[in-house]
């Protein structure tokens, strides 16, 4: 028994020595994303608060004329996401994918500019792109995905060793005997509480940074995935959709969007991509959504403003039908003040297990060292 517990301690150990760091780095950097949205806009006002107060009711710029002086400012090869203010105090953004890299921060009333930011520019955004991906992309993803992996089986491994023969000495947390004593209770009883609460933090995390799991999600059930469609070959002589002769505008697609849909179907996003070659993409908010952001699409031929297709959350495939929930549950939106204040929790308690298990390792081999030296004279 003694042998087979050694086992599981030195895989414990080795798992945390090696892949601890990243753990430890997210999450203490997811907690501190739970509050920094609203940090940023307190310290950012120029950026999120409009000039311009929006009445009930009032329309705003029109969008099709931020989307002209887009195209003049960026070219026709940037892409394009429009974010509508969702508030009447907010800011419409602009988040441009070219050759600058950012978000453009608009008084959705005037369409006059407030502020700019680079997508590595401010403390929010590079402690999300390190957060999402240590600043590696899809490397950075992967990375994560396979130390989401790793966390799993120091769980295991960690509730092994933890496994008491006595429960009432298994919760022990003795406090009066020494510092090297204290933390070691704290990291045993702490991971085997609040384990669980991580792991749901850890691995929603890496089913968002790592599409290929959604996608795996999606074959182990069987179904087909839903793709996003393409652009039709038009005719020789196709014409572009038009009213008395001209071309939809941004706004007319928009409003050819929201009309798909009988119960009210606010805009969260709108994806332009770059010299029309794609479909535009409304991602719409319905009531029934968990998703903060909407997850139903709306794809419109920008050349025909034919409507290529209508895809609700819930009758995406399964791997991606899940990230409805994946990612409010991993930000704690799902549950309000009282999952955030969980997420902010359990990373703090990763980035504490983290730190207390390595410490407690160099401590320990600290304390083997001068022994076996003092036995030497």
């Amino acid at each position: 028994m003694k042998g087979l517990r050694g086992v599981w301690l030195r895989v414990h150990r080795w798992l945390a020595l090696s892949a601890g760091w990243i753990l430890i780095f997210s999450g203490l950097s997811g907690a501190a994303l739970v509050v920094t949205p609203a940090l940023d806009r307190w310290a950012n006002p120029e950026l999120f608060q409009a000039h311009s107060r929006l009445a009930p009711g009032q329309a705003g710029v029109a969008l099709e004329s931020v989307l002209r002086s887009a195209r003049k400012a960026f070219g026709d090869s940037a892409n394009l996401v429009f974010r509508p203010a969702r508030a009447p105090d907010e800011t419409l953004e602009v988040r441009v994918r070219g050759a600058w890299r950012g978000t453009l921060y608009l008084d959705p009333a005037t369409g006059a500019e407030q502020g700019r930011r680079g997508e590595t520019e401010g403390a929010a955004n590079v402690l999300f792109k390190l957060h999402s991906a240590l600043y590696l992309d899809s490397t950075g993803k992967a990375i994560l995905a396979w130390v989401a992996l790793a966390y799993l089986f120091l769980l295991v491994s960690g509730l092994i060793l933890w496994w008491p023969r006595h429960w009432a000495k298994g919760w022990n947390i003795a406090l009066d005997r020494g510092l090297l004593r204290s933390l070691f209770d704290l990291h045993r009883v702490g991971g085997a509480t609040l384990g669980l609460l991580i792991a749901v933090s850890v691995a929603t995390g890496a089913y968002m940074a790592w599409r290929p799991l959604g996608a795996a999600v999606t074959w182990l059930s069987g179904a087909t995935p839903v793709k996003a469609p393409k652009l039709p070959v038009l005719a020789a002589n196709g014409q572009a959709g038009s009213i008395a002769g001209q071309p939809l505008t941004l706004d007319e697609l928009a409003a050819k969007a929201v009309a798909q849909f009988q119960e009210p179907a606010p805009i969260g996003y709108i994806v332009v991509p770059p010299h029309a070659g794609a479909p535009t993409r409304f991602r719409m908010m319905l009531g029934d959504d968990p998703h903060p952001n909407g997850m139903t699409s709306v794809w419109i031929d920008p050349r025909t403003a034919d409507v290529l297709a209508v895809q609700r959350w819930n009758t995406l495939d399964p791997g991606a039908r899940a990230t409805a929930v994946v990612y409010p549950l991993h930000t704690g939106e799902l549950g309000g003040v009282a999952l955030e204040t969980a997420v902010a929790l359990g990373g703090l308690t990763l980035g504490g297990l983290g730190i207390s298990g390595v410490w407690l390792w160099w401590r320990r081999r600290s304390v083997k060292l001068a022994t076996a030296k003092a036995r030497m004279h």
